[in-house]
């Protein structure tokens, strides 16, 4: 199994994906556009993994290689492979098939419930957790559904937490990856990007941690399985 990884950001932790990834066996063709990698031009791994990252999934000025990212997810999903991406990522698929993406008004910061559409009990990825759950989450921004896709689970504030679009193809705007580790590794990283979504975060996580991490890290890693079991 070959699995291409995309990287947004300078500081990307694959937590619990990386897990169900190493339990495979799976070999990780890794790329880092914000390096200066440059993306695959053809499918040319079982499956694409495209984390998240600060930047808006539309700011091609900026990031040039977003348009291009786009159409290599959708080029991944419209030849059967298995297709992941986790919140930014989340964004750029849904831009990939045709969904707007909406900048701002969706904030949502630390372990949030996020609850499943009756498709998604049904899912054979979401089917994997509760009912109701709570999971990380960092973002602001959020999409249109695209034509097509199955809505698999929503949330108070944003109402597209999680869509498939033909068997293998799922957006995550939830960081299910996030486990408790990898939120304190954040907190090292981004401390004034942490501060400003939500202030008291490092004094409070803790407390949050004891009440909601330990179930939140067992259903990111059976989403994780789930989605890996697909490859």
């Amino acid at each position: 199994m070959r699995v291409t990884i995309v990287e947004n950001t300078f500081s990307t932790q694959h937590g619990q994906v990386g897990i169900a990834l190493h339990e495979a066996g799976a070999a990780i063709n890794l790329i880092k556009p914000r390096l200066g990698d440059a993306l695959p031009l053809t499918v040319d791994s079982d499956a694409l993994v495209v984390f998240g990252g600060e930047q808006r999934a539309d700011d091609d000025a900026a990031y040039p290689y977003l348009k291009p990212l786009a159409g290599l997810m959708r080029a991944y999903s419209e030849a059967g492979k298995a297709v992941l991406g986790v919140c930014l990522g989340s964004q750029i698929l849904a831009r990939a098939f045709g969904g707007q993406n909406l900048a701002g008004i969706t904030r949502e910061f630390g372990w949030c419930e996020v609850n499943r559409t009756a498709e998604g009990a049904q899912d054979p990825v979401m089917g994997a957790v509760s009912d109701n759950f709570h999971i990380y989450q960092m973002h602001t921004d959020t999409f249109t559904l695209p034509e097509g896709a199955v809505r698999l689970a929503s949330s108070a504030i944003a109402e597209n937490q999680c869509f498939r679009i033909g068997a293998k193809t799922y957006g995550m705007q939830f960081h299910f990856e996030a486990n408790r580790n990898v939120a304190a590794a954040w907190n090292r990283d981004f401390p004034e990007v942490i501060e400003e979504m939500r202030p008291g975060w490092v004094r409070d996580m803790p407390r949050e941690a004891a009440k909601y991490g330990a179930d939140a890290d067992a259903s990111g890693l059976a989403l994780a399985r789930a989605w890996v079991a697909l490859v």
